[in-house]
């Protein structure tokens, strides 16, 4: 498991503690990352543009001029893409942009993204994080001790509004729930600051892997021969020889 240290919020150091390996160690999975940050930015647009065809432009559809004798190219219509006023050909027009992305591939996204802040020494564990009442300096000192950056995204365990009050006036500082945390927030930060108690939150939205939470256990035969069926049940795993 990767051993992440921890600092105090007047930037000493403190006990070192074990994050999960499946969540916090596992090697990031680049073409994912970039998928799913392609799908976030993706499903931030409206898809509300619009643009008229010649079909919806006003003018008349009368023929410009006739058709042979005047020297002229032949028009059929004012309404046409290359006349002053006329239609757009190929313009935008009212859609969604939204992609859809397996639960597995979003979750390896996410495990891949947090790995890579703790490979890169990006990720800063506070022992504590809160402030008795709204304080954009206390915020800011704190900030400055431990995580000195160009750009900061506190993931916070609790609603925290103090917290949060006192990072809306700095403008390189972002705070998010650890509930809600993405993988656009935490690429975009230089340095991600958050509470132990945070991280245990965010370890907490992904299930445990097999042989820890007994959801799968692998079929095996016993030393007679005989077949093993497994049984899976909400709390263990129990395995039963079957029935011949």
């Amino acid at each position: 498991m990767p051993e992440v240290a921890v600092v105090t919020v007047a930037g000493e150091p403190g006990e070192p503690v074990q994050l999960r390996d499946d969540v916090f160690g596992i090697e990031p999975h680049e073409a994912v990352l970039h998928q799913a940050v392609v799908r976030q930015l993706a499903d931030r647009r409206q898809g509300t543009a619009s643009t008229k065809t010649r079909g919806y432009v006003r003018g008349s559809t009368r023929k410009a001029w006739r058709q042979k004798g005047t020297g002229r190219a032949r028009q059929g219509s004012r309404r046409a893409p290359h006349w002053r006023g006329g239609g757009v050909v190929f313009g935008p027009h009212p859609r969604s942009y939204r992609q859809k992305m397996p639960r597995k591939m979003r979750s390896l996204a996410l495990r891949s993204a947090l790995s890579s802040m703790v490979r890169e020494d990006r990720l800063v564990l506070l022992d504590q994080l809160g402030l008795e009442a709204p304080s954009t300096r206390s915020l800011r000192d704190i900030l400055f001790q431990v995580a000195k950056a160009r750009s900061v995204l506190l993931v916070l365990h609790d609603t925290m509004p103090n917290v949060r009050l006192s990072a809306r006036n700095l403008p390189h500082v972002r705070t998010v729930g650890a509930a809600g945390v993405s993988v656009l927030d935490l690429l975009r930060a230089d340095r991600v600051v958050m509470a132990v108690a945070a991280a245990r939150q965010v370890e907490a939205r992904f299930p445990l892997t097999n042989g820890t939470n007994g959801r799968a256990v692998a079929a095996a035969e016993a030393a007679n021969g005989a077949t093993m069926t497994t049984v899976t049940t909400d709390t263990a795993a129990v395995a039963e020889p079957s029935e011949e």
